[in-house]
């Protein structure tokens, strides 16, 4: 009996492991497209909502064609925390990225027509869904070559040890790189609910 309750017990503990998200939880697996219905608006409507919202942002527009039903953006660099009036930061984990590395991030907006959309009395669409993306990079800036402990103030910078100013060189200049970290789905979801309400207080 007492092998059989320890059986039991270690199967219930093994399940309960495995039931934890790990490695293979929610941030291993692909961050699918926000989305939102806009049911009664028209496709011209939204994309003037998104592009309202997103320039209060402080995004620049680089493409905004309401025949596509597509507001893109240029990557705008992430909040510092002394920038109180920025709201791109839509976590706290996005608060310290932003704050400990150079971190951009731009956004995609489509306004697509689900099918079997129908045409309302007013020309809106029923069928009208908005899908945003906001992709993050970060910047890769190669360190300096340093002879010792006593120039570390220079490892990514030609700074002296009385005056910090980064000023890369121009070795460091032509290998940094922006790389690819993938989605933001807190601020695609934070943009989504600004474009909604805008939306209805137009209705």
């Amino acid at each position: 009996m007492r092998t059989a309750g320890t059986k039991t017990a270690l199967y219930v503990l093994i399940a309960a492991a495995l039931s934890l998200p790990g490695c293979g939880g929610p941030n291993a697996a692909p961050t699918p497209t926000q989305m939102i219905r806009a049911d009664g608006a028209t496709r011209a409507d939204v994309v003037q909502a998104a592009g309202d919202v997103l320039t209060r942002m402080h995004f620049a527009i680089e493409k905004l064609d309401a025949e596509q039903g597509l507001v893109r953006t240029r990557p705008l660099r992430g909040a510092q925390f002394f920038e109180l009036w920025r709201s791109d930061n839509a976590s706290a984990y996005n608060w310290e990225e932003a704050n400990l590395q150079s971190v951009r991030r731009s956004v995609e907006l489509r306004v697509k027509t689900e099918d079997g959309g129908q045409k309302t009395e007013n020309g809106g669409a029923s069928g009208l869904c908005v899908e945003c993306e906001v992709s993050v990079q970060r910047l890769s800036l190669p360190a300096n070559e340093i002879a010792g402990t006593s120039e570390a103030y220079r490892i990514h910078s030609s700074s002296m040890p009385t005056l910090q100013r980064v000023e890369v060189s121009p070795q460091q200049r032509r290998a940094m790189a922006w790389i690819d970290l993938g989605r933001d789905p807190n601020l695609a979801a934070r943009i989504l609910a600004r474009v909604e309400q805008r939306l209805q207080r137009v209705d």
